[in-house]
C-alpha cells in the first residue's frame, strides 16, 4: 500500500466511517491528488460523493460541488456536516447576508465545501467571488448534462469548461450515473479536463432481474401493471412505478390508494412542499409506493427498493438504466419490470426535442452579434422568448459552429443552417434511442447484456435472472464474436458518417453515429456491400 493510499483510507475512516472503499473510489481519489482530472462513471449509490469528499478532503483549499438541484446540494450539505467538515450551499434560496457570510468564510479558508448550481456559477459576480476563493478542486455532479451525446443535456452545463477554467484551473472531477461511450468522451472535451483518467464501475446489476411483459392493449397494459404492483408488495419493501406523464403519475397513485396500498404521486407539477413530503416519507420507510414521473430521481439513494416497475416505455435505455438502478442498492435480489406496448413508443417522439424555427435562430444570431454576448438572459431582453429558449438556441450555435468549422463571420444563412442540421441531428439520435428501447423490450437476448452493451462494456456472461436466461431463450454470451470490430472502435458508413462501435454481437453490430444516433447492422450485410470503414 503506498503512502497516498494509506492517507486515503485513514481519512474515509475516520472522517466517513467507512473501512473498506468502493470500486473505483481509491483509484479516483489517488489520481486526484496525482494532479490529474477524473471523470467517475458510477450508479448512484456507488460512492462517487465519497470520491469527492475525501479528495477535497486530502486538498489544501475548498472544493467547489456543482449540482443540479437544491435539494441535492442541501442533502450534501447535512452529509458534510454530519462528518464535522464545513459546507454551505450558494442559492437563491439563502438571503444576500447569509450569501455573504459564505463568501467571506470560503475566502477565509473556514469553509471546506462549497455547493451551487450551473446557473449560479454562470452569474459573473458569483463567478468572480468564486475566482477570487481560489478553489484546490471542482466536483461536477450529474456531469453527462454537459454533453450534446448525452440523454440530459442541459444548456446550463453546456459553459462549466470555460466557467471551471475561469477559477484558476483547479483539479476537476466529474461524476455522472450512465454515460455511453461517446458521452464519456465528450464531457472530458466539453470540461476541458487534463490528463483525465476514466474510471469506470458497477454497470453490471447482476442482483436486479429484469422482466417485460408485452401488451397490445392500454387498458390490459394499466391492469397488469397494478396486479404486478399487488404481487411484488407482498412482504418486499419499498417499490416506485414509473409514468412517462404527470397525469398516468397520478393516475396510478389514486388506483393504488383505491387497492389498499399506502402511495402517492410525485412529478414536477407538484408543489415543492409536497415533493419534499414524498420525498421525505418515502425515503424514511413511512410511504412504501411511489408512482412518479422520471422527476423522482436525483437524491434517491434508498438501499432497500425492492421493485421498480415501468408502466410505459422510457425515452431511452440510459434514462431507463437509471430508474432501474434504484432498486436493489443492499445488492439483495430485486425486481424490473416493463409494461411495454409498441404504440408507447410514439411518446418518445412526441416529447422529442423539437427543432427550432429558422426565424427563431437567425434572431438569436442577431441579438448576439448586435449586442456582442451570448448571456441568454442578455439576450432575452430582445427576444420573443425567454432565457430558457434563447439558452437552447445559443448552446446549439456553438455546437453547430465547432462541427461546421465556421468562423464568426461566417454568412448568416449559413448559419442558421447549420443550428438547424444541428437540432436535426440532436432529433435523429432522441430517436434512436427510442428505437434501442423497442430493441431492448423485444430482444431474446439476456436483458442484462443487452444493457451492458448498449453502454459500450464488454460482455461475456449471461445475468442468469432476467426473463430470457430464467425461460432459457437468451442465447450464449461468452464466447466473444469473430469479427473484425471491437467495442470502442471508430468506423466510417457511406450514408451516416463516424460513429463508435458501442456492442457487438455474433451476426449484428450496434454503432453510435455522430449524425444519425444508434444504428444496429446485420454483419452479412456490412460483409456484402462494404458498408464500414475502419478508422
Amino acid at each position: 500500500m503506498t503512502k497516498d493510499s494509506a492517507r486515503v483510507r485513514e481519512a474515509a475512516e475516520r472522517w466517513f466511517g467507512h473501512r473498506e472503499l468502493l470500486p473505483g473510489q481509491e483509484e479516483a481519489v489517488q489520481a486526484i491528488l496525482d494532479g490529474r482530472d477524473v471523470l467517475l462513471v458510477a450508479p448512484t449509490g456507488a460512492g462517487k460523493s465519497l470520491a469527492y469528499q475525501l479528495a477535497g478532503l486530502l486538498l489544501d483549499g475548498c472544493t467547489v460541488v456543482v449540482s443540479p438541484l437544491l435539494a441535492l446540494q442541501q442533502d450534501q450539505v447535512a452529509s458534510l456536516e454530519e462528518a464535522r467538515l464545513t459546507a454551505a450551499r450558494l442559492s437563491s434560496a439563502e438571503s444576500d447576508e447569509e450569501r455573504d457570510r459564505i463568501l467571506a468564510a470560503a475566502s477565509a479558508g473556514d469553509l471546506r465545501f462549497l455547493l451551487l448550481s450551473p446557473e449560479q456559477l454562470a452569474n459573473p459576480d458569483v463567478l468572480a467571488e468564486v475566482a477570487d476563493i481560489g478553489p484546490a478542486l471542482v466536483a461536477v455532479d450529474e456531469a453527462h448534462c454537459v454533453s450534446s451525446w448525452g440523454h440530459d443535456f442541459r444548456p446550463d452545463y453546456l459553459r462549466l469548461g470555460e466557467l471551471v477554467e475561469q477559477l484558476g484551473s483547479p483539479r476537476v472531477i466529474a461524476m455522472t450515473a450512465t454515460a455511453a461511450l461517446p458521452t464519456q468522451q465528450d464531457i472530458a472535451d466539453r470540461l476541458a479536463l487534463r490528463d483525465a483518467l476514466i474510471v469506470l464501475t458497477g454497470f453490471e446489476r447482476d442482483n436486479i432481474a429484469l422482466t417485460v411483459e408485452r401488451f397490445s392493449d392500454a387498458d390490459e397494459q394499466r391492469d397488469r401493471v397494478l396486479a404486478i404492483v399487488d404481487e411484488l408488495s407482498v412482504d418486499r419493501g419499498s417499490g416506485v412505478v414509473y409514468c412517462r406523464t404527470r397525469k398516468g403519475a397520478e393516475s396510478v397513485a389514486a388506483a393504488l390508494l383505491e387497492r389498499g396500498h399506502d402511495a402517492a404521486a410525485y412529478h414536477a407539477g407538484l408543489p415543492q412542499r409536497r415533493r419534499d413530503e414524498v420525498h421525505e416519507s418515502f425515503m424514511a420507510g413511512e410511504l412504501p409506493l411511489v408512482a412518479a414521473t422520471s422527476a423522482f430521481g436525483m437524491g434517491v439513494d434508498k438501499p432497500d427498493i425492492r421493485f421498480v416497475v415501468h408502466a410505459d416505455v422510457p425515452e431511452s435505455p440510459d434514462t431507463y438504466w437509471q430508474e432501474v438502478g434504484r432498486a436493489g442498492r443492499d445488492r439483495a435480489i430485486a425486481t424490473a419490470v416493463l409494461a411495454y406496448r409498441a404504440e408507447d413508443l410514439s411518446l418518445g417522439r412526441f416529447f422529442a426535442t423539437p427543432v427550432p424555427g429558422r426565424g427563431d435562430v437567425r434572431a438569436v444570431l442577431t441579438a448576439m452579434g448586435t449586442s456582442g454576448t451570448d448571456d441568454p438572459r442578455e439576450l432575452s431582453e430582445q427576444l420573443d422568448f425567454g432565457p430558457r429558449k434563447a439558452g437552447r438556441l445559443v448552446n446549439l450555435v456553438h455546437l453547430a459552429r465547432e462541427a461546421d468549422d465556421l468562423p464568426d463571420d461566417a454568412d448568416l444563412d449559413k448559419v442558421v443552417d447549420a443550428v438547424v442540421e444541428r437540432a436535426e441531428a440532436q432529433r435523429r439520435l432522441e430517436a434512436s434511442r427510442v428505437e434501442m428501447m423497442r430493441a431492448y423490450a423485444e430482444t431474446d437476448r439476456c436483458r442484462s447484456a443487452f444493457m451492458l452493451g448498449y453502454f459500450g462494456a464488454e460482455v461475456r456472461d449471461r445475468c442468469g435472472i432476467c426473463d430470457n436466461c430464467v425461460s432459457g431463450l437468451a442465447p450464449d454470451e461468452s464466447a466473444a464474436p469473430d469479427v473484425p470490430y471491437a467495442v470502442q472502435s471508430t468506423v466510417r458508413h457511406a450514408e451516416f458518417g463516424l460513429g463508435t462501435v458501442t456492442d457487438v454481437e455474433e451476426d449484428r453490430i450496434t454503432v453510435l453515429f455522430e449524425d444519425e444516433g444508434y444504428r444496429t447492422l446485420a454483419l452479412d450485410l456490412i460483409e456484402e456491400r462494404g458498408l464500414l470503414e475502419l478508422t
